[in-house]
């Protein structure tokens, strides 16, 4: 290592020694503070070239740091991917210990979770045998997971038909099985307005009653039930209504056949504002509790079925009063999703006619 350069100073007093000294030695001074002076360029030449060292070095650190963050798929110069780095790991600078030989740790952002489970997990099964829709969800790893998992057909324990699940979907393609099937249980929310006995499957009556008492305390104003369950005898009489007033082609764009209609499930309900009364489920898309609805009602299970400009899709005209029950998690990944009708939502085909 070249030694250090000695201060001005120093240097100056040693030159002026130097000067006065005899003149037989003035010779020998002189060519002594020639070669000092082609040691000093030669230190300064070697500094040079450590700092340009230094400076690479720095350049690389970031390249490497940078090929392990997240996106891009990035691989190192040799063609290969950079090795996984587990989430505690941290890269140390060059310099050894101590800041001021530069040892600052850079963490590495965590990695992406595990894959989502499939129909041959333990857990899956276990859920599917004996536990709750949601107990099956979540052992798929979640919301998200599940819809992902199912949307890409690789999910055959999961039976979108089945009226005895909450992920069940009922569409013009797609009617109950059996076509006249009731739920095993049904209850009347409470705490609501109604305009008529509305029942639910009782995950969904309690969501409701959330939904409504949340409004109120949020300032959105009152929610009444206007419509739930109907058995297949009572869709029918409804069917037959529309059909009668408005004919077939149209009352199949505002009315499901019997055996179509989610109602029939348990687990749709239509509902209106009811400030100083119940107003027209109609009218209910422009209220403040419309609005309301529309953006939280994902927070207690629920989605807006029929949204307006997705006729092609669902078969049905805008209905922002239908309210879909699919449990929380569902309801937050249809949402956190950009999703707008079931169908997108699970990979289905669209079901605009019967």
């Amino acid at each position: 290592m070249p030694q250090p350069e000695q201060p001005n100073s120093r240097r100056a007093a040693r030159l002026a020694a130097e000067a006065s000294a005899t003149a037989p030695a003035h010779r020998a001074t002189a060519d002594r503070a020639v070669a000092s002076r082609r040691r000093f360029a030669f230190a300064l030449g070697r500094r040079g070239v450590v700092a340009v060292v230094a400076v690479l070095a720095v350049g690389l650190i970031a390249l490497v740091v940078a090929l392990a963050r997240p996106g891009g798929e990035s691989t190192l110069p040799d063609g290969t991917a950079p090795a996984a780095a587990n989430p505690t790991d941290a890269v140390t600078l060059p310099g050894g210990s101590g800041a001021a030989a530069g040892a600052t740790a850079l963490p590495v952002p965590a990695q992406s979770g595990p894959a989502a489970a499939s129909c041959d997990s333990s857990a899956v099964t276990s859920a599917l045998a004996s536990g709750s829709d949601a107990d099956v969800i979540a052992a798929f790893g979640g919301g998200a997971a599940f819809r992902a998992t199912v949307a890409a057909g690789a999910a055959p324990c999961i039976d979108l038909g089945d009226p005895h699940r909450v992920w069940i979907v009922v569409d013009k393609r797609r009617p109950l099985n059996p076509v006249d099937f009731e739920p095993a249980e049904v209850v009347a929310p409470a705490n609501i307005q109604r305009t008529v006995d509305g029942r639910l499957q009782p995950p969904a009556a309690e969501a409701l009653t959330a939904l409504v008492a949340a409004a109120a305390d949020e300032g959105a104003g009152a929610i009444g039930l206007n419509s739930a369950y109907r058995s297949y005898a009572s869709q029918t009489r409804t069917y037959n209504g529309y059909v009668n007033s408005l004919g077939r082609a149209e009352a199949d764009r505002q009315s499901a056949r019997p055996g179509y209609s989610e109602h029939q499930t348990g687990l749709a309900t239509d509902v209106a504002a009811c400030d100083g009364g119940c107003g027209a489920i109609e009218s209910f898309g422009g209220t403040r509790q419309g609005a309301w609805t529309a953006a939280n009602a994902w927070r207690f299970g629920f989605i807006i079925r029929y949204e307006d400009g997705y006729t092609a899709v669902t078969g049905y005209q805008a209905e922002p009063w239908h309210l879909r029950y699919v449990g929380v998690e569902l309801a937050k990944a249809y949402h956190e999703g950009g999703f707008h009708t079931l169908e997108d939502f699970f990979g289905l085909p669209a079901a605009p006619d019967y």
